[in-house]
């Protein structure tokens, strides 16, 4: 298992990135090198929340507010669905006979999807964090957390000392 963040993680041939400014990603290679059968994509999103991020590369994590999604990309669908379906958090199977067929091509057109990583700009978000993707080519699973709360690093106590070997006191 590896986790990344789902820019790095969805099979960039379903993205802009992919397609237009030829990047690979991690997904898309090893779903190359080890093959679709063999690999499992699971991405996740959120319609609004906080986040730990920094504001440029190399400044420091604070925790900020995620703007609420965009109603006409990805997010937005999966916002609409949590508020018609009176329900929070779902997954949904992406795979071929994983859902009503009907629903997963509805999802295979091109939308904005949002990404969010170690960085957020959320006042230039449309421009920073959004781009093009297919989502059922992109990822196997897809996790939707109506609201997420940022990740909280380990105090201290629970923090290993640098050097110490693993199953040491760490306290």
């Amino acid at each position: 298992m590896v986790w990344a963040h789902n820019s790095h993680l969805g099979d960039a041939r379903a993205t802009s990135i992919g397609q237009s400014r030829g990047e690979l990603n991690l997904g898309q290679l090893c779903r190359e090198n080890l093959g679709k059968e063999h690999v499992a994509i699971i991405g996740c999103g959120t319609h609004t929340g906080t986040v730990a991020a920094a504001d440029e590369w190399d400044e420091p994590m604070k925790v900020m507010r995620v703007n609420p999604s965009r109603e006409e990309s990805y997010e937005g669908i999966m916002h609409g669905t949590a508020l018609a379906a009176g329900f929070d958090d779902f997954m949904l199977d992406l795979r071929k006979g994983g859902m009503d067929e009907q629903a997963r091509q509805a999802l295979a057109q091109s939308r904005l999807e949002r990404f969010i990583g170690v960085i957020y700009r959320p006042d230039t978000e449309r421009w920073s964090h959004y781009m093009e993707a297919v989502l059922p080519e992109q990822y196997d699973a897809f996790l939707w957390f109506e609201k997420t709360q940022a990740v909280r690093p380990l105090d201290g106590r629970q923090q290993r000392k640098r050097g110490e070997e693993r199953g040491g006191d760490v306290s």
